[in-house]
């Protein structure tokens, strides 16, 4: 059941708490390699006895606006009981049934929780799920380049295409000569003119 990642995120959200050090780390991450992503933060309590069910909450909200290609719930490293919240069964379950992929990054590498099993990927620190989200910058230059010389390789084409079209309507212009073709109308109409004044 495990949902793969989309190659490039177009908008995250990112589930965490707005004062700990998991969303520095996240967002400066992220900033440093794909500073353009749209990242809209879910501030919500990352323990306590109220957090399971406001995390819970801000999922179901996520989950229902259909606005985002992938989630990522996050907090820094913590006692047991701190990291709690994320073994909530209602949460797990909602995480499993999530028809975007969900990836979690609770604690630090030698911590797990349920929700880090219910979940698309789980990685080590928070830091870890940012570079997990975000394609390296020197893949996006690459690509980036590849798609500017196909640009630049069309447009020549279409140039090249259009100046041989224009040569051949010059060619097909002289072999008509219209000079000559105006030069004898002329001639024509003087004619017809002396013809018209000699009658009268």
């Amino acid at each position: 059941r495990k949902q793969a990642l989309p190659r490039f995120i177009k908008r995250l959200a990112l589930i965490t708490s707005p004062r700990g050090a998991a969303i520095h780390d996240v967002l400066s991450a992220l900033n440093r390699r794909v500073p353009l992503l749209p990242v809209e933060l879910w501030p919500v309590p990352v323990q306590g006895a109220d957090a399971a069910v406001l995390i819970r909450q801000s999922l179901q909200a996520v989950l229902d606006s259909q606005r985002y290609d992938a989630v990522l719930i996050t907090r820094g490293g913590g006692s047991l009981e701190d990291l709690w919240p994320f073994n909530d069964e209602a949460l797990v379950r909602l995480t499993a049934a999530s028809n975007i992929p969900i990836i979690s990054a609770i604690g630090h590498e030698i911590d797990f929780s349920l929700l880090d099993f219910a979940a698309d990927i789980r990685a080590p620190t928070p830091s870890a799920a940012a570079e997990l989200l975000s394609p390296a910058h020197a893949e996006l230059t690459h690509r980036l380049q590849q798609m500017q010389e196909k640009l630049h390789t069309a447009i020549r084409s279409q140039l090249q295409n259009k100046a041989q079209r224009a040569d051949l309507a010059l060619l097909r212009l002289h072999a008509q000569k219209p000079a000559h073709r105006l030069l004898a109308g002329r001639q024509q109409l003087r004619q017809l003119r002396q013809r018209l004044q000699s009658s009268t």
